[in-house]
């Protein structure tokens, strides 16, 4: 008997819905502790966490001389751009490895001391092989970020058992790196990691949280943001007498967002898809003021 287009259609329509299912249910959180979810949360954090510290031990630190353990005062470089950097990497990642145990069943408590903490204790590491290079060095304003992250997501949990504001993250590219790509990247993906001209860090906070009994969507976030440009070096100065005019300055902004985890779904595919995204604030007409030019509206923002 030959298949038409019709059945071979339906048998894949059925596979995948069987597959889609199978995937959401291995998605699905569990509702008590499930021991192999655990282990292997744990064993995959662990694994992730040396491979990256051995990496970056033998292709980034190499390159460099070692000293003995030091610190250094940067608390006033790059307008403080890097150190958001830090509080959103503490923040990120003590989100994921709290998600990872809430996942896994551990009960909240564990999720908070265990998972939650899982920004700081790699970034920690990291400091302390900063500690180590004679190029870098131990930064106490790097832990205060670091402390700052953690906490943000932490205390949100203690107060509110949810994420009212979130820390966000946009990009754009800027004339600026072109200048100094050794130091600010070349090319958008070295860009997005290294030009603290285009980067723009924010706290979205989800209105509806606030305001249960309103008619406010459950996704309408409003956000503030801070940036900063005019930056080819951390401090104001010159290198090889390249650098003199900087034009260093502060931006804020106010915009609206999205809050992509409040999207109601049935998928926890589309919910997954949704959470990791849910760390890029979404573009929308922002207002911007800077101490030397005033008010500025964009009427798209990235």
């Amino acid at each position: 008997m030959k298949l038409s287009w019709v059945h071979i259609g339906l048998v894949l329509i059925s596979w995948s819905s069987f597959s889609q299912s199978k995937l959401d249910a291995f998605l699905t959180p569990s509702d008590t502790l499930h021991i192999p979810r655990r282990n292997a949360v744990i064993i995959t954090e662990a694994s992730l966490a040396s491979m990256a510290l051995i990496g970056l031990d033998q292709l980034w630190y190499a390159d460099y001389p070692r000293s003995s353990f030091h610190t250094l005062d940067d608390s006033g470089e790059w307008l403080q751009m890097d150190k958001l950097g830090h509080v959103f990497s503490a923040y990120q990642l003590g989100k994921v490895g709290a998600d990872a145990l809430k996942w896994s069943g551990v009960q909240k408590k564990d999720q908070l001391i265990y998972g939650a903490t899982l920004g700081f204790t790699f970034l920690t590491a990291i400091e302390v092989m900063d500690g180590y290079s004679a190029e870098w060095g131990f930064s106490w304003t790097d832990m205060a970020a670091n402390s700052l992250g953690t906490g943000l997501f932490i205390g949100q949990e203690l107060l509110w058992e949810e994420q009212r504001i979130l820390m966000k993250y946009s990009f754009h590219q800027t004339q600026y790196a072109s200048q100094r790509p050794d130091k600010l990247g070349n090319g958008f993906m070295e860009e997005f990691l290294k030009d603290y001209n285009g980067q723009t860090y924010w706290l979205s906070a989800n209105v509806k949280s606030f305001f249960k009994s309103s008619k406010i969507p459950r996704w309408f976030n409003i956000a503030i943001g801070y940036g900063a440009e005019g930056m080819l070096t951390g401090n104001d100065e010159s290198v090889d007498n390249l650098f003199i005019n900087q034009n260093r300055q502060r931006q804020f902004y106010l915009s609206l967002d999205v809050d992509l985890s409040k999207i109601k779904t049935k998928s926890r595919l589309l919910q997954s898809l949704f959470d990791v995204f849910n760390t890029i604030k979404v573009p929308f007409p922002t207002l911007e003021f800077n101490d030397k030019n005033g008010f500025k509206l964009h009427y798209i923002y990235f």
